[in-house]
């Protein structure tokens, strides 16, 4: 298994291109100047604003902080994220704008090509061990949305880092215990007809 440790210190917040927000990229997949797979980031919400279109995207935001967001569809339709870790998932070319309920928010990103990948997302209180393995073709991603975990090896992350696993290398286990809240992340490839 091989894992990667993303430490939210390390990130840098980057406006939004219309300036009403700010966004920290944890992780774009692949990294090598090729155009992204998937891409995990956390944005600042301070106003009303329209969302980017990303074609060929599906999303999954969750509410981190705040009192709550609210996503205006084009087709007249209202999501309310008013609980903490509520979510939202929507297809990014979907026309809509978005904007806190009563003061600013913090929201968790998940975008991947729909066309490449299958995507879940949990939200899990660490209680107990969580356990990852990753099998082929699959990518598991842990964020600490509060409190912390601890692994094997000395492996440590407070809230805000996040753990990326998959398939490559030797097939072990990974058990994190911890306190606190973690959204839980699975990406599958999709496999094409040849």
């Amino acid at each position: 298994m091989s894992i990667r440790i993303l430490r939210f210190d390390d990130s840098r917040r980057q406006p939004w291109a219309n300036g009403a927000g700010s966004t920290r990229e944890l992780l774009q997949w692949p990294g090598d100047g090729s155009p992204w797979q998937w891409r995990l980031s956390i944005a600042d919400v301070d106003r009303d604003a329209p969302f980017s279109s990303f074609p060929g995207v599906d999303r999954i935001l969750v509410l981190l902080s705040g009192d709550g967001l609210v996503l205006r569809f084009a087709e007249d339709r209202e999501e309310r994220l008013d609980m903490p870790y509520a979510m939202a998932r929507f297809p990014g070319e979907a026309e809509l704008s978005g904007g806190p309920i009563a003061g600013a928010t913090t929201d968790f990103n998940l975008m991947w090509q729909r066309d490449r990948f299958e995507a879940e997302l949990w939200v899990r209180p660490m209680v107990g061990s969580i356990q990852l393995f990753a099998s082929a073709g699959e990518i598991w991603i842990l964020h600490v949305a509060a409190g912390h975990a601890d692994g094997d090896d000395g492996l440590h992350l407070d809230a805000g880092d996040t753990l990326v696993s998959d398939d490559a290398g030797s097939a072990r286990h990974l058990r994190l215990d911890g306190v606190g809240t973690a959204l839980l992340v699975r990406l599958q490839e999709r496999q094409h007809e040849r």
